[in-house]
């Protein structure tokens, strides 16, 4: 019986001309059109909806005027004022030159301006240097850190409360109002910012 012979299979050409360069103009200007400027347009007026306060920077408005930002940290001075935690960020509490000390601690230089600071702190607030909290004296991973420790607050209660003819009472309850819940997790932490204006609205 003869056999049959199986006429050998032609194999398909492959493409190998790729798409067009029209095609490929599409392409690009669609997806920067879509993720470039259509996505940030969206996320933005939906962020300004939902988030109005903190999609403008949280700031702080006192007699109609920007007086700051909740996330941002302030310089203060004076026996009626409460201090913040340093700032590595230069001068003051530069947003431009954020960035933390990257000093560790075993670091001389992080040392001898810790004891000074422990020092000034404790002549300041009439107290012990080992009852100063570690958050008067270090700065922040940002250098920007608007917050203190409850325990930061209430070393200085008397100063205050002295330096403004109120009970300590008065501003204890300040602090409270100040104060944010940091939730499950975190420990909860204090404004100085709002603190420090919610005192001077205070007659």
């Amino acid at each position: 019986m003869p056999t049959q012979s199986i006429p050998p299979t032609e194999e398909s050409p492959l493409d190998t001309k790729g798409g067009s360069f029209g095609s490929w103009v599409v392409f690009t200007v669609l997806t920067f059109v879509l993720g470039g400027l259509l996505y940030p347009a969206v996320t933005t007026l939906v962020a300004g909806a939902v988030f109005p306060a903190q999609a403008n920077g949280s700031l702080i408005v006192s007699g109609g005027k920007v007086v700051g930002s909740a996330l941002i940290g302030q310089p203060f001075s004076g026996e009626r004022y409460f201090i913040g935690r340093p700032s590595a960020a230069g001068n003051g509490y530069d947003p431009a030159a954020a960035s933390g000390s990257n000093l560790a601690g075993s670091n001389p230089a992080l040392r001898t301006r810790v004891q000074a600071d422990s020092a000034a702190i404790a002549r300041r607030e009439g107290v012990a240097p080992a009852q100063i909290p570690a958050d008067l004296v270090t700065a922040s991973g940002s250098g920007l850190d608007p917050h203190i420790s409850p325990q930061g607050a209430a070393i200085q209660v008397a100063r205050v409360a002295r330096a403004r003819g109120l009970s300590a009472a008065q501003v204890q309850a300040a602090v409270a109002s100040a104060t944010e819940s940091a939730g499950l997790i975190g420990q909860d932490r204090v404004n100085v910012l709002k603190l420090n204006l919610a005192l001077d609205a205070a007659k």
